[in-house]
């Protein structure tokens, strides 16, 4: 059976902070309050879920990466929301993207990215 949704969740020292952080940043709307989580929707089947820990963790191998249309101005809102620069907006063309990546509030890496190769757009025509 395939999934209907996708849900990718994050642990977090501060809620609000990280809440504030990826509305403010990428304009996510928060789909569902809990008493020590969130929903942040970011599209109609995937999610940003953010957890409150004591102390939080972070996965050395995790990237959290989202397609936009302009990885410099969505690197410039990172940065002024509060992220930390990993690095500045390039081409890279053995992958046929532009992209940047930033660590947000509890140094989880955030990578901005757009396709180059247009085949993407035509196997994810939404993208």
């Amino acid at each position: 059976m395939r999934p209907t949704e996708q849900i990718t969740w994050l642990y977090v020292a501060d809620l609000d902070h990280s809440r504030a952080f990826y509305c403010t940043a990428l304009g996510l709307d928060v789909t569902l309050e809990q008493p020590t989580c969130c929903i942040l929707r970011i599209t109609d089947t995937a999610f940003l879920g953010l957890c409150a820990r004591p102390e939080p963790r972070q996965t050395p191998g995790l990237l959290l990466c989202f397609i936009v249309a302009d990885v410099a101005a969505a690197h410039d809102r990172l940065l002024r929301a509060g992220a930390t620069r990993d690095s500045p907006p390039r081409h890279n063309p053995t992958y046929a993207i532009e992209h940047a990546f930033v660590r947000d509030p509890d140094g989880h890496r955030v990578e901005v990215q757009r396709f180059l190769d247009p085949s993407w757009k035509t196997s994810h025509p939404s993208a």
